[in-house]
Order: structure tokens, then C-alpha cells, then sequence
């Protein structure tokens, strides 16, 4: 079928050749994501972009590179643990960024003051990460998530029934500890 564009996608690179661009068919490849259009429906396909990597090398920046490939090898891995080392899920690639920023964070919360130049490295390694990590509900999204979606669980006024039932569908969009001052400040 001529309208139909098959799509070969190694994780970490989409060579133009593999996407199959075809002027009937639009495509769009967006800083740390390339969004294929296939066969009339759009399929986002997270892809850490060689760009960036080639950037980054070129520029000589190799703290960059560094953290990039860091996050690539993560990503990686956790797709050959889950088994499914093709076709990496969303969720999947949002869980590895999400654990790689706790990841940088704690090393620099841990960094001692006095080593100003080790933590500029893992403010640098932090702030990379960051740009690829989804992007968190803010306390109010969470509040009115909770109402919304929760109110006869909130009604109880039990945090650890709120907490459980709440978890699951909150996991990856919002971090715990805001979950669990929403939580709190409900439970009042």
C-alpha cells in the first residue's frame, strides 16, 4: 500500500534513511524526541537524538556527551530487563529519567560545599538529565487530581488508604513527596 510508511527504529538513533520521509507523509523530529508519523496515526517514538550526541561531541562538551550516554546505557539496560529491547515503552524510558535525576540529585545534595568543582560536574550531569525528564504535576495539578478522581477515598481522611489507592495512578506524573504533602495537607 502506497500510503503506508514502515518505520525501522534502532532505540538510540533514527537515521533519516530508516524513517522513510516521503513527502506524503509529514515528518518532524523535535529536540530529544522524534515523532514519526506512520500510516495516518502519529506514534511517538522517544529517542534520545543522535543530535544531540553529535552536538555535544563536536563542541567538544564532554560532560554533555558524558550524561547522555549515561542515560542512553540506563535506558538501555532497563529495556533489556523489562524484555523488551526494541519496542521500549514510554513509561518505561519516563521511569529510567525519572530514577536517573533522583540519581544526580542525591549526588549533589551528598556533594560536600567545600568541592565546588564536583559539584559544578554533578549540577551539570543534573541539569542535562533534567531535560529530558517529563515533565511533574505541581502540587495544585495533584490537589485537584485528587478531588477530581479521588473524593470518595478522600472522604476517609485515612492517609495510608489515599496514599495506596493513589500511587498508581500518580506514579511517573508526579513525584511522592509532593503526592504526600497533597496528601497530608487533605487529610487535615
Amino acid at each position: 500500500d502506497p500510503r503506508k510508511t514502515y518505520v525501522t527504529v534502532s532505540f538510540l538513533f533514527v537515521p533519516r534513511a530508516k524513517c522513510g520521509f516521503r513527502r506524503d507523509v509529514p515528518q518532524v523530529v523535535v529536540l530529544g524526541f522524534c515523532v514519526v508519523f506512520v500510516g495516518g496515526g502519529l506514534y511517538l517514538v522517544v529517542v534520545l537524538v543522535r543530535a544531540d550526541m553529535v552536538a555535544a561531541m563536536k563542541a567538544r562538551d564532554k560532560e554533555r556527551k558524558d550524561a547522555i550516554s549515561a542515560l542512553v546505557s540506563a535506558v538501555k539496560k532497563a529495556g533489556i530487563d523489562a524484555g523488551c529491547r526494541e519496542d521500549i515503552p514510554q513509561e518505561l524510558v519516563n521511569q529510567v529519567i525519572i530514577k536517573e535525576l533522583k540519581s544526580a540529585k542525591e549526588q549533589l545534595d551528598s556533594c560536600p560545599a567545600e568541592r565546588a568543582e564536583l559539584r559544578a560536574q554533578y549540577q551539570a550531569r543534573h541539569d542535562i538529565i533534567a531535560e529530558y525528564a517529563p515533565s511533574m504535576m505541581s502540587n495544585e495539578e495533584v490537589e485537584a487530581y485528587l478531588q477530581e478522581n479521588f473524593a470518595e477515598v478522600l472522604k476517609t481522611k485515612n492517609k495510608g488508604q489515599i496514599m495506596k489507592a493513589v500511587m498508581g495512578a500518580l506514579k511517573g506524573k508526579a513525584e511522592g513527596k509532593v503526592i504526600n504533602e497533597v496528601v497530608a495537607k487533605l487529610c487535615m
